[in-house]
């Protein structure tokens, strides 16, 4: 006997895309509550930590003297404490303080720059888990470095996060929750209508370039999954294709990496750090990270595509 009850999703605009929960509630449940605590949440997180609005927490601190404690909020310190770790394990694959790189190579609010691509190339950097104070204690983080912290890594999957919280807070114990590439899901939706005890599904995309195409699927069940590639975020130098994930090594997009890479790990703040790093890493170095944390890593190559990037017009 079928136990289906409605579907219903909510979801909302956040950092600069949409969020997005799956749910199957019991009749006569009132979603405006729930719905208004996670755009509550992710508005919270995009307050505190876009790079495009010069009024965020993450901005003021970029903009902070260098040595002087700066009092962050809750929110933002979990994240850079677990970006740091994230780091250092990975032996700087995961860098935080890529910002004036991103910006340079047009990935931010403003065109690409020559001249600050080119400034972005030359500076040397120490890696942030360095150079970076946290003092979660007394809330707070101090630099000694100059530097400019972009958490495009990592936030949209701590919003994920968040929208679980705040699915769990209103009592709801199955929740697919989703920010573009990274999802978690809490729990399983009803039996199927022939009996069946499913997890969340969720499909794995092909690595095309200008189209979106299944390469595989999940079910999902208590565990989060992020996937970071080079297929969507991109720009066209002469007549080479670059991604959007930077190369801490050379302050610029990252050259002969996977086509993309898909992490499941315990919480979506985590797997979404990890594709990262393991973008950077390559097949081979990134599996031995993701199974240090007890994660599971897909790789997916250029072979994995229907078709090449398209040429410059």
């Amino acid at each position: 006997m079928s136990t289906e009850t409605a579907r219903l999703v909510l979801n909302g605009a956040t950092m600069g895309t949409r969020w997005a929960l799956t749910l199957h509630p019991e009749p006569g449940f009132d979603p405006a509550p729930l719905r208004a605590a996670c755009q509550a949440e992710v508005d919270r997180i995009d307050a505190q930590m876009s790079t495009w609005k010069p009024q965020s927490d993450l901005m003021r601190f970029n903009a902070a003297r260098l040595g002087v404690w700066q009092d962050l909020p809750p929110e933002l310190m979990e994240v850079l404490a677990e970006a740091l770790f994230i780091g250092r394990e990975s032996g700087g694959a995961f860098e935080i303080a890529m910002g004036d790189a991103v910006r340079a190579w047009g990935f931010g609010p403003v065109p690409a720059d020559e001249i600050a691509i080119r400034a972005a190339m030359a500076r040397e950097r120490r890696p942030s888990f360095e150079v970076l104070d946290l003092d979660p204690a007394q809330g707070r983080a101090r630099k000694h470095a100059e530097m400019s912290l972009d958490l495009c890594g990592i936030a949209k999957g701590y919003g994920v996060d968040r929208l679980i919280a705040a699915a769990r807070a209103a009592g709801i114990e199955g929740a697919l929750a989703a920010i573009d590439g990274e999802l978690r899901a809490i729990g399983r939706p009803p039996r199927d209508r022939d009996g069946n005890d499913r997890g969340w599904a969720v499909a794995l995309e092909r690595p095309d370039f200008g189209h979106r195409a299944i390469h595989a699927m999940f079910e999902l069940n208590d565990i989060a999954i992020a996937t970071s590639g080079d297929y969507r975020r991109w720009v066209r130098v002469g007549d080479r294709h670059l991604a959007h994930t930077m190369d801490p090594s050379r302050g610029a997009p990252l050259i002969g990496g996977p086509a993309s890479v898909t992490v499941l790990a315990e919480s979506c703040m985590r797997a979404d750090a990890l594709a990262s790093a393991c973008m950077v890493l390559g097949e081979s170095r990134g599996r031995a990270l993701a199974a240090r944390f007890g994660a599971e890593l897909i790789c997916l190559t250029g072979a994995d595509r229907s078709a090449p990037p398209p040429k410059a017009s």
